[in-house]
């Protein structure tokens, strides 16, 4: 791979997708707690669904304080058709009562701190750190983000901390944040997992899966 590949790849998907205008794509918050939350409950299932249920529980539970005093059972039903909803429920429980108890309802801007909260991985706190506080931290390897890094050829890993070495080795960490949601972008609309449309993709010229496959 040379050199200039990656930052050629950056430049056509920026150049592809206005990320100012593609909020509603992503997930919706006002602060960094619900952007903690709501990356918690992403879990397994989409941005869409996520926003579908948070419009309701922020409104029910706007601070930590709420929501760490909340009955489970109502959580569970709130946060259902988000799959998992047993454990996610009480993960943000847990994750609210431990930002009341320990840091008085403020999310802590650390990513080793983060990472000690239930159901927070490097993947969430990264995510936490980039959207919450402006910080790129790392890049978040979520599905989409592995698929396009396997077939543009950008790494031969498959487990997400090798991914996200690789990546943050060959971007510059300005744009770390904008790599993650630009691949997000391009796997939901173009570069999808069991039909990639790479005839309309405007990196083919770029991908190794393109250029193999002849498409």
């Amino acid at each position: 791979m040379s050199d200039s590949r990656p930052l050629l790849v950056y430049y056509q998907l920026h150049k592809e997708y206005n990320l100012q205008s593609s909020t509603e794509e992503f997930l919706h918050f006002e602060n960094p707690y619900q952007i903690l939350i709501a990356t918690i409950l992403s879990a397994q299932t989409t941005d869409k669904c996520v926003n579908k249920v948070t419009k309701e529980l922020f409104s029910r539970y706007p601070t930590p304080d709420a929501l760490a005093s909340a009955d489970l059972s109502v959580i569970e039903h709130i946060i259902h058709s988000t799959g998992f909803f047993r454990a996610k429920a009480k993960n943000i429980i847990k994750t609210a009562r431990m930002l009341s108890l320990v840091f008085q309802g403020i999310v802590p801007c650390d990513f080793e701190q983060l990472q000690k909260f239930p159901g927070v991985g490097r993947k969430t706190a990264n995510i936490v750190m980039q959207h919450a506080f402006g910080i790129n931290q790392g890049i978040a390897v979520d599905t989409h983000v592995k698929r396009l890094s396997l077939r543009i050829g950008l790494t031969k890993h498959r487990d997400p901390l090798h991914i996200e070495h690789d990546l943050t080795t060959i971007f510059p960490d300005t744009i770390w944040g904008e790599i993650n949601s630009l691949f997000i972008l391009h796997g939901r609309k173009i570069c999808k997992a069991r039909s990639p449309f790479c005839l309309q993709c405007c990196i083919r010229e770029l991908c190794d899966y393109c250029i193999t496959n002849k498409k």
